[in-house]
């Protein structure tokens, strides 16, 4: 693709994100914390509250009906894109933390006993740690980290190593939020269904760049979040295996989520509605399932093409800023857009205020991984994270800042 052409491609996609097209003054390079919005998703769910709102699942009446049809939608898009079998195996939340605190609950108790394993990896969000942790002091599991080697990447030695009889569960993300690697799900996965082992992928970062096919990955379970993938905030997903799910206890109770109720007791509903307990988030999940439509709009090749173009570029750019240190691969590519690093003598947070001055909108600080920053050596990083809609332009912005940086600081380099 020609210089002209990539231009003419950026000014294309760019008009259908309002907030960075209309102020082209900041350069926001933040998306592995949330993605902007294209205006399709926002005048989806605004659509919704003016033309379609009721209570959807519970209504006869015409208005509730379309409600729910639209909110059943959404879940069959949200089948379609990452290619579950059936939309009894989508189950809707609040945000991918949400779904994996479900898993920490709701599979810990049908099949966590005391003395099982638990295998984790230390470069985990907190959101894929935590759970983890409460779910081993509850019910008396063991919990283990699985540690990277020197670029970020978890080998198939090092996780065949740590597996035991007594493991039960592996939680691995499936892209690092910190790193940017990203994780053979796929094999790490099949290792552990040869031994009887439940495997979940936090897709939190990767269903936001990258084709995710569960069926292929042939993982147990999968959570993601709306926000991340230019969806709304207040919107997650869970998928699971149906036949898992049916086995696991419901994580919330009260309405929507009950088949039948005495003074006695209750029985649950059906699949997926077992776990999504109350008055559901409708407009998000219809928000998200027009996410999915720009997805689909857009073309994971152009997506796929642009990203790892600006990745290596990035990369290129970063690796000539003088004192800066990248953690992660020495590959652009490999880094799926996710690039951490510190500059010598200049602490994070005034890294990140002096890019804020200069119109560029990063993240500083331990990024939910403190496990994995005291592993590195470091309590917190500088993070930029593109999206597709980014550009060459914004990331020369960035790179000229950091430039400036030491400088800012009183440094005579």
């Amino acid at each position: 693709m020609t210089a002209e052409e990539r231009r003419a491609q950026d000014e294309e996609i760019r008009r259908d994100f309002p907030l960075i097209y209309n102020h082209p003054e900041t350069a926001y390079l933040d998306n592995s914390a949330t993605t902007q919005k294209p205006r399709s998703v926002i005048e989806r769910e605004r659509a919704y509250y003016e033309e379609e709102n009721a209570n959807p699942l519970r209504g006869l009446y015409a208005l509730s009906v379309r409600a729910t049809e639209e909110y059943e939608e959404a879940r069959e898009l949200v089948r379609s894109f990452i290619n579950a079998r059936s939309p009894e195996e989508i189950i809707f939340t609040r945000n991918a933390t949400e779904s994996l605190n479900l898993l920490g609950y709701a599979w810990c108790s049908a099949f966590l006993h005391a003395g099982d394993e638990i295998l984790i990896t230390v470069m985990e969000h907190h959101s894929n740690l935590i759970p983890w942790q409460q779910a081993a002091a509850r019910t008396g599991a063991v919990l283990k980290y699985l540690e990277p080697d020197e670029e970020g990447r978890i080998t198939e030695e090092a996780f065949l190593a740590s597996l035991t009889e007594k493991t039960k569960l592996v939680s691995m993300t499936q892209l690092s939020n910190v790193l940017g690697v990203r994780n053979d799900i796929r094999r790490f996965a099949a290792i552990a269904h040869e031994r009887g082992i439940t495997f979940i992928a936090d897709g939190a970062q990767s269903v936001p760049h990258v084709p995710v096919d569960v069926r292929d990955l042939d993982v147990d379970f999968l959570a993601f979040s709306g926000h991340k993938m230019l969806g709304p905030m207040g919107i997650g997903v869970l998928y699971g295996k149906k036949e898992i799910l049916e086995k696991m206890p419901p994580f919330l109770f009260g309405g929507e989520m009950i088949e039948y109720v005495t003074r006695e007791g209750a029985t649950w509903a059906e699949l997926p509605h077992k776990f999504e307990a109350g008055t559901v988030n409708a407009a998000g999940a219809i928000g998200l399932g027009e996410a999915v439509r720009y997805y689909q709009k857009i073309g994971w090749d152009v997506i796929l093409e642009r990203e790892e173009h600006l990745s290596e570029y990035l990369y290129r750019k970063l690796s000539a800023v003088p004192h800066l240190n990248l953690t992660g691969p020495r590959d652009g590519k490999a880094h799926h857009g996710i690039f951490t690093f510190t500059i010598d003598g200049v602490h994070p947070h005034d890294i990140a205020a002096i890019l804020d001055a200069d119109g560029v909108d990063i993240r500083a600080g331990h990024h939910c991984a403190q496990p994995l920053m005291k592993f590195l050596g470091t309590p917190s990083t500088v993070r930029a994270s593109i999206s597709f809609y980014n550009t060459e332009k914004e990331i020369d912005r960035l790179a000229a800042s950091l430039s400036n940086v030491r400088a800012e600081m009183g440094y005579q380099d």
